[in-house]
């Protein structure tokens, strides 16, 4: 029950990934169409030498009778005959008296072909008409490439440790996809890297933990500074002015920052980014904590960060503000859990969260909660810019172009204030704001490109808060801080490499 209950709500396409999906389908013509018959082969012929004597006189009959159609010799050897013909295809020789498993090739084949969609979509971006690849015409969502992905050389590592090519009853999964894609990715980028991002909870600590002094991601992370790169925490944890409750939260890496030995310049390069992408920190080698950077300091990104200065900017997302708390609550009176969860609101975001320790809603209500603030609040804005280019075109009796040129690019450069509503595990959150931008902040002031920005993150699905940094830079997609170290195991192997 419980794994058609998983299947089933995995079917839906807010729980599904396009592009995983859209491999997944592929890798399934090596696994139905070439699945080894060796082992039911081997059990017939067992089978068949423990027939009765009754049984074997029957045999014995279609034996002849296959005997006189084919010329072929005894019971036995018709049945080798059967099942030597059942395995051809499956192993060959490569003329050096190995053995090479030919579905294994036929899954490096296929994966082959996504690698030229890939770099071709790639292409395409480049002279901005990706909307033109074959991989766009496949995957109507798909978003950008940074780096050609080697996934041919992933998919090799990865089934010698997850017996892809080999399963006969298991097809290949969307973790098994998810793993390829995040070793490929890893590979690719690992010459080339300069910024590494990663999200908190579930990505570098458990849920609604702080980080421990203990975790294996300490000293990892401090690997990854003192090979020269640039690290940084986005999360969407937001404590407005608080900045001890963000070393509350991390105090287990700073004490390994202070315990090491790293050089005040590594150090330097290490960075909190709260609330999204509204409250950045970087660590002070002098004092030993967090210092909050003022948004003054650092390049602003046009479409949010600064908006609280503009004229009405305020107004704005308080006004946001106000249309998603009513949509919450709406939906928490409806689905009848007015009693069981509580309404936080903060300076740039407001939350669903259980009033009671130890109480849980289902990830089906959360995502409700996560669905519902997303398509209100874009359907909200959208509506506002409608009304708003309508007006103007009344004034001017349908023609723009009486407007004057202040008043028409005014008109035409209205922007929606980008927002992030997501599922979070145990709490829904409406941030203004979202990662890309955070993500691209980083970037801007650091002067790294999305070819040399990698994102760690658990939320990449629709109601996710990490998927929108796909646009900004690459991504590897883990579960839990146990992914997240294995992953960092094998990126500090290749950056070892790096000359």
């Amino acid at each position: 029950m419980t794994s058609l209950y998983s299947t089933n709500y995995h079917l839906r396409a807010h729980k599904r990934d396009a592009f995983i999906e859209f491999i997944k389908s592929l890798l399934l013509t090596p696994f139905v169409l070439h699945t080894r018959p060796k082992s039911s082969g081997s059990s017939l012929s067992s089978s068949f030498s423990n027939l009765t004597y009754g049984e074997q006189d029957n045999a014995d009959g279609l034996a002849s009778k296959r005997r006189n159609d084919d010329g072929s010799g005894d019971k036995k050897k018709v049945f080798d005959k059967q099942l030597s013909e059942a395995s051809i295809g499956w192993f060959d020789s490569d003329g050096e008296g190995k053995i090479r498993d030919r579905n294994v090739e036929r899954f490096c084949e296929i994966l082959g072909c996504v690698e030229d969609l890939i770099r071709d979509h790639m292409l395409h971006d480049l002279n901005d008409l990706s909307e033109l690849s074959r991989l766009s015409t496949l995957v109507p969502s798909i978003g950008r490439f940074f780096t050609p992905l080697p996934l041919r050389e992933s998919f090799l590592r990865q089934n010698s440790k997850r017996s892809i090519a080999a399963r006969r009853f298991v097809p290949p999964s969307f973790n098994d996809v998810r793993h390829i894609l995040n070793e490929a990715q890893v590979a690719a980028i690992a010459p080339s890297l300069k910024l590494i991002t990663f999200d908190g909870d579930c990505t570098l600590y458990a849920d609604g933990t702080d980080f421990a002094q203990d975790s294996q991601l300490v000293n990892l992370l401090i690997k990854l500074l003192e090979c020269g790169l640039s690290v940084a925490i986005v999360t969407a944890a937001g404590y407005p002015g608080d900045v001890q409750k963000y070393e509350s939260r991390l105090s287990g890496l700073l004490d390994g920052f202070r315990a090491s030995s790293l050089p005040p310049e590594a150090l330097k390069r290490f960075f909190v980014l709260g609330g999204e992408c509204n409250y950045l920190f970087r660590y002070d080698p002098l004092t030993q904590h967090l210092i909050y950077i003022p948004e003054s300091e650092y390049p602003s990104f046009p479409s949010c960060m600064g908006f609280a200065d503009e004229d009405g900017g305020k107004e704005r997302v308080q006004e946001l503000l106000d249309v998603a708390e009513e949509t919450l609550r709406e939906c928490a009176e409806v689905m009848g859990l007015s009693h069981t969860v509580g309404i936080l609101r903060k300076e740039r975001g407001i939350g669903v969260v259980v009033k009671e320790a130890g109480v849980r809603l289902s990830r089906e209500q959360l995502d409700e909660f996560a669905l519902s603030a997303q398509r209100r609040l874009n359907n909200h804005q959208r509506a506002k810019q409608i009304r708003r280019i309508k007006s103007h075109q009344s004034r001017s009796f349908g023609d723009l172009s009486s407007l004057s040129p202040a008043s028409q690019n005014q008109q035409q450069q209205y922007h929606p204030l980008p927002f992030c509503a997501f599922n979070g595990g145990q709490d829904v959150w409406v941030d203004i704001g979202n990662k890309l931008i955070g993500v691209s902040i980083l970037q801007r002031w650091l002067g790294c490109e999305g070819g040399e920005t990698l994102h760690v993150g658990d939320q990449f699905l629709s109601t996710g808060n990490d998927i929108s940094t796909r646009s900004a830079c690459c991504t590897v997609w883990i579960t839990n801080p146990e992914e997240t170290a294995e992953v960092l195991v094998e990126l500090g192997e290749r950056l070892g490499k790096r000359t």
